[in-house]
């Protein structure tokens, strides 16, 4: 490790005093990882399609959700977006599926990532992000993943909605959670939130409601079998282990039950896909993407 990059981390330690906890945390559960053959390998279940709720908890999950299907859990490998792609996608051969994903991380992520994908939809560029409340609508993700259906009937379809992750966008959420503020988590840690927990659950509740109708209007037109499922899940205020602080949002190798405990949604809706691999379509390109645009909107979807 570079000298000057240990002084900033031991400046901002001392300066935010959390973040020596959850390294601690961080530490035990890199230990105990090795050990761990719950770990779901996403890729070699059997689906047709996989919609990803972005930090979407289990608990939560199956209190709020109403949709069609046979609810089961998982254990994902991953509490965070970035380490959902490392981990699934380093080093896998995925030229039987197209990713439709709102979130820019993978835009971020993917020159790190030896992955042989058919193809990638970014519904996050251009028209597809909202201005107005700093993310991607769901019922735009759903718009794109029955285009991509129709354009690429053989392949599996990875469809990666945001919510129920921040910015939130119902009536709770706008009403005590700014859609300006940067890095809410840390903001929570600070004591710089005028919100409780409670208020926290609940506008992450809103957003998963908010999520649901698009999400069963594919459920109703992507053909096969479609699991609905989630790359990491949230701490709410939960305490971690085995330090217990309250943790706040999805920090990277903190794999509480929170965290890795996703919901499996399995639905059937009729014929199953015949399933192609050929060739990348091109999954690369595009990284011409300015680096300023992907981290303004990592940033307006609350990372650091």
């Amino acid at each position: 490790m570079r000298r000057s990059s240990l002084r900033h981390r031991i400046r901002r330690g001392l300066a935010e005093p959390y973040l020596v906890a959850r390294e601690v945390n961080r530490t035990y559960y890199r230990y105990r990882r090795p050990n761990d053959r719950r770990g779901v390998e996403f890729f070699e279940e059997d689906w047709d399609n996989l919609l990803l709720l972005d930090a979407c908890r289990y608990d939560m999950f199956e209190q709020r959700a109403d949709l069609p299907g046979t609810l089961e859990h998982r254990i994902t490998k991953s509490s965070s977006t970035a380490e959902f792609l490392h981990t699934y996608f380093d080093g896998a051969d995925l030229t039987d599926t197209v990713y439709v994903t709102a979130n820019p991380r993978i835009q971020r992520e993917l020159p790190h990532i030896e992955v042989d994908l058919h193809d990638v939809v970014h519904v996050w560029r251009e028209d597809g992000w909202d201005e107005e409340f700093r993310t991607v609508q769901p019922e735009t993700v759903a718009a794109a993943a029955e285009r991509a259906a129709e354009e690429y009937p053989n392949k599996r379809l990875l469809v990666h909605f945001l919510q129920p992750h921040y910015p939130f966008i119902g009536p709770t959420g706008r009403a005590n959670f700014d859609v300006d503020t940067l890095a809410l988590w840390d903001a929570f840690h600070k004591g710089e939130v005028d919100a409780t927990d409670r208020q926290l659950w609940q506008a992450s509740e809103e957003n998963l409601d908010i999520a649901q109708p698009a999400v069963e209007r594919l459920l109703s037109t992507l053909p096969g079998r479609t699991v609905v499922s989630a790359d990491h899940g949230q701490m709410l205020g939960d305490r971690a282990f085995p330090l217990p602080m309250k943790e706040y949002g999805h920090p990277t190798e903190v794999h509480t039950t929170e965290l890795t405990k996703v919901p499996w949604l399995v639905h059937e809706n009729g014929a199953r896909k015949h399933v192609v691999a050929e060739a990348s379509q091109g999954a690369r390109e595009g990284t011409e993407v300015a680096a300023d645009v992907v981290t303004e909107r990592l940033q307006q979807l609350g990372y650091r």
